[in-house]
């Protein structure tokens, strides 16, 4: 019989029309950091990533750059993925008015081993047929961090790729992402007693010309209509994989109501200034060795997602995944402790309109104040209230086994140089 988790995963998964297989695996913090190549390359960000992914991440992220050559780790379970993959990080703000990182934790059935932070990446197959992976160089963006409003509309399917799930205990919901009675576009209204999930969808369509656009948008596209078992546009006909990130945000310790607001309004921000949760938005840099995804993609299209399932791709244990680390290069305080603002020059904008973007160099705020005489590291690994593997007797559908990928000694490599980073003065 399934576990309560394994029945639910596959109830989605069925109810999920059109999915023909996907590849499903954990990828820990390689560096939480005010870097966005693709928006701001060689300056500082104006606000905070949490990045996993390959080790070669830098300040500019040029796409001639050979990403799986460079890098000598991945913190990602297939050593093939030198990708890079960002996210905004999400505070909770104290009645006083200082802020604390929200740490991550491990996904549902994500193990053998605890990530350190990070998010669960997916690969789907969203249509039958030949799908092509992701060349050199690609690079894209989903999400609006300036967004302030549900101001999309509701029946473009655009609407429903980013978005939060409130886990109630160790249920994580029934509904595909985006569709669950359970998910939001903005922050949950009330404290989450199992954690917050972020569901994030990029688009799945690709022009077939450009490895990026100056939007980092233009250049794909969603499917028309749906997620799953959908056609491409004609001006995007290269159907490419489904990426889709889940970030786990352990809200747990933040839920007492004494730590809430007195109005009962939600306590949580992302690190844009961003109260409401409409702003969420990720980043990805292809970065697979050879050939090695599309492979898998044509081979790997079973539907429980287990790493160990995909005979083309490498699996590494979690220790290896968890070892690999880059310094964070902006001498400031991002987490650990409670701080007086948020990194980087981010006032608190609510919306409805659109949020105003203060650029590092035009911020006249004083400096940070809370500066560490060195970058702070990551806080300790979470242990969540959900098993992450399967250690009894047998197997599990849709569950790893816990002695599946036995742990061992590593040897992890150097990160890339970064190149000098501007903007430090103003942070």
């Amino acid at each position: 019989m399934l576990p309560a988790f394994g029945a639910l995963l596959a109830t989605a998964l069925l109810a999920v029309r059109g999915v023909h297989g996907l590849i499903r695996f954990p990828c820990s913090q390689l560096v939480t950091e005010r870097f966005d190549p693709l928006v701001t390359p060689g300056q500082v960000s104006p606000h905070l990533h949490q990045i996993v992914g390959g080790n070669a991440f830098n300040l500019s992220m040029d796409p001639s750059l050979d990403l799986p050559n460079l890098a000598s780790c991945t913190t990602c379970r297939f050593v093939e993925d030198k990708s890079n993959y960002w996210t905004a990080v999400m505070y909770f703000k104290h009645r006083n008015g200082s802020y604390i990182r929200v740490p991550q934790m491990a996904n549902h059935n994500t193990g053998p081993g605890l990530q350190d932070g990070g998010m669960t990446v997916y690969y789907f197959q969203p249509v039958g047929g030949k799908l092509t992976a992701f060349p050199p160089g690609f690079r894209m963006r989903v999400g609006n961090p300036n967004l302030r409003t549900n101001s999309l509309d509701p029946q473009d399917i655009a609407s429903r790729a980013v978005t939060l799930r409130c886990f109630e205990g160790l249920s994580y919901g029934v509904g595909a992402p985006g569709y669950d009675p359970a998910d939001t576009f903005s922050f949950p209204p009330g404290p989450c007693s199992g954690g917050i999930r972020s569901n994030i969808y990029f688009p799945q369509c690709w022009d077939g010309k450009n490895l990026d656009s100056p939007d980092h948008e233009s250049h794909v596209s969603h499917a028309l209509g749906a997620f799953f078992g959908a056609e491409c546009p004609e001006t995007h006909p290269v159907h490419t994989p489904l990426l889709f990130m889940e970030i786990v945000w352990d809200t747990r310790p933040f839920n007492a109501p004494d730590m809430w607001p007195e109005d009962g309004s939600q306590p949580f921000i992302f690190s844009m200034g961003d109260p409401t949760g409409f702003g969420q938005h990720a980043d990805y840099v292809f970065g697979w060795e050879g050939d090695s995804l599309q492979r898998a993609v044509d081979v790997c299209t079973g539907g429980d997602g287990i790493p160990t399932n995909c005979p083309e791709l490498t699996v590494q244990d979690m220790d290896s995944m968890n070892a690999c680390k880059q310094p964070a290069y902006v001498p400031e305080v991002v987490e650990g402790q409670y701080i007086e603002r948020l990194p980087g020059c981010n006032p608190e904008q609510s919306g409805p309109d659109p949020a105003t973007l203060i650029p590092v160099a035009e911020c006249t705020e004083a400096p940070w104040s809370t500066a560490a005489p060195l970058p702070t590291v990551a806080p300790a690994v979470v242990t969540p209230p959900w098993t992450v593997c399967h250690s009894g007797p047998g197997s599990e559908p849709l569950v790893p086994n816990c002695d599946s990928i036995p742990p061992k000694t590593t040897s992890v490599g150097k990160a890339v140089p970064t190149p000098a980073v501007t903007g430090v003065a103003q942070a």
